[in-house]
């Protein structure tokens, strides 16, 4: 797997129910803008606030609209290793091409019991698991040595999704796990992930700026880095100003302003403040 993977968002009804719907058109809309694959039900997708079941609608409808037109890889984290094992068997039965999963959290556990959890899903599962490695969110950075210890044990372990501002850290994964993929995570450095060593990116702002990522990957592997530097400033301007308002809440006001309705985000997410949805109406021509 490699290139420009979109994150994506859950779009919700009026009273926070799943828009199935919306969803289908939301896949839709991003494999027409050229991105090479989905990152489903992650934190762009408000997975933490959803139960198992949900969670499991999510990869349904997504798999369904996809059909196949581009790789789809499943978060499946939990703070549960058994709920972790049972979204992945759902997403393996839905044809998925890999699941990955987020360290558990909360408890501050041992980094002896981070990998056990890791060593489950693979086994339980038996299929490409990728490490969601993001320290802000959970609290557990993976480090190089860990990281190689873990891939030389188990051989299901395919890859890492890099959320982090630490790109030595993604360069010595590539440099020191044979066969590893690694996907950058933060949008506003994805041309410095992929110059230190990334196969891709995976990204939320994908969502409604997949034309422009998929752009910038490709003007990168072909060597016109002046064309990938201009679309990343592009990015990065967008984004600066989304910062000030939320987000996930700017993403969906966004799509929502491009046709697809998406709601509102969960609670404890605040609404979007009137200032933002103007400040969002006034990138639409920036896109």
């Amino acid at each position: 797997m490699k290139g420009i993977f979109t994150a994506l968002l859950t779009p919700f009804n009026s009273d926070y129910s799943i828009n199935e719907k919306a969803l289908a058109e939301l896949v839709r809309f991003n494999i027409d803008s050229s991105i090479n694959g989905f990152y489903v039900g992650g934190s762009t997708g408000e997975c933490m606030l959803m139960d198992a079941e949900e969670r499991k609608t999510v990869f349904r409808t997504v798999a369904s609209a996809c059909d196949r037109a581009v790789d789809m890889i499943a978060h499946v984290g939990s703070i549960s290793t058994d709920e972790a094992i049972e979204l992945g068997i759902e997403a393996k039965k839905l044809g998925y091409d890999a699941i990955s999963a987020v360290a558990p959290f909360y408890y501050g556990f041992s980094a002896e019991a981070i990998k056990k959890y890791y060593y489950d899903i693979a086994e339980a599962v038996d299929m490409p698991l990728f490490i969601y490695n993001f320290p802000a969110g959970n609290g557990f950075g993976l480090t190089a040595d860990m990281a190689c210890e873990m891939f030389s044990k188990e051989k299901r372990l395919a890859g890492i999704k890099h959320t982090s501002n630490d790109l030595f850290a993604l360069k010595q994964f590539k440099q020191r796990i044979d066969g590893v993929t690694v996907f950058n995570g933060y949008d506003e450095i994805c041309l410095a992930g992929l110059s230190m060593g990334a196969d891709g990116a995976i990204g939320s702002t994908y969502n409604f700026m997949g034309k422009k990522f998929a752009e910038l990957y490709q003007a990168f592997r072909s060597g016109n880095l002046e064309l990938a530097q201009r679309l990343q400033d592009e990015a990065c301007e967008i984004i600066s100003v989304m910062c000030k308002y939320g987000v996930f809440q700017c993403e969906k006001e966004i799509l929502t302003l491009m046709g697809i309705d998406m709601g509102p985000c969960r609670r404890p997410f605040l609404p979007l403040v009137e200032e933002g949805r103007k400040a969002m109406a006034g990138l639409i021509n920036l896109i």
